[in-house]
């Protein structure tokens, strides 16, 4: 299972996302989303995640004068499983695997496009999926 989305955003904020059809997980093509319905819990993490990215970036880039006009994030997940258990039937524990390429558009130096590589890592949501984080859930009273 492996899932796949681009995320653009320009200067301005404005971002545009491509993802898998949900409903079809061997495809490879991306489709235009233009409703939350279209995408499913994973694409929904990895939006997050590209998004994010994308406002720490431009943030960045505007409060320090760097001519970042568009950042696109192709951002891929899947499971990975150790090679003794690819047949396994039963899995207990696998792990999960975010790859995310960040292009940089604009008219920036070298030394700008290292300091906002360094910089994408300042993500939140890139903080809590690198670092982990526990969850704890309950159920309300009612």
């Amino acid at each position: 299972m492996g899932a796949h989305i681009i995320v653009r955003q320009d200067s301005d904020f404005m971002v545009e996302i491509e993802a898998t059809d949900p409903h079809d997980p061997e495809s490879d093509e991306l489709e235009d989303v233009r409703h939350v319905y279209q995408l499913t819990p994973y694409t929904m993490l990895m939006a997050s995640l590209a998004i994010c990215t994308a406002n720490v970036l431009h943030t960045y880039a505007h409060h320090h004068g760097v001519d970042l006009e568009v950042v696109e994030l192709d951002v891929r997940y899947d499971r990975l499983f150790g090679e003794d258990c690819e047949e396994c039937t039963a899995i207990d524990e696998y792990r999960e695997h975010f790859e995310e390429e960040i292009t940089l558009i604009g008219d920036l130096s070298p030394q700008e496009r290292e300091r906002l590589y360094s910089v994408s890592r300042h993500c939140p949501v890139h903080k809590i999926l690198a670092h982990g984080s526990e969850v704890k859930s309950y159920l309300a009273e009612g």
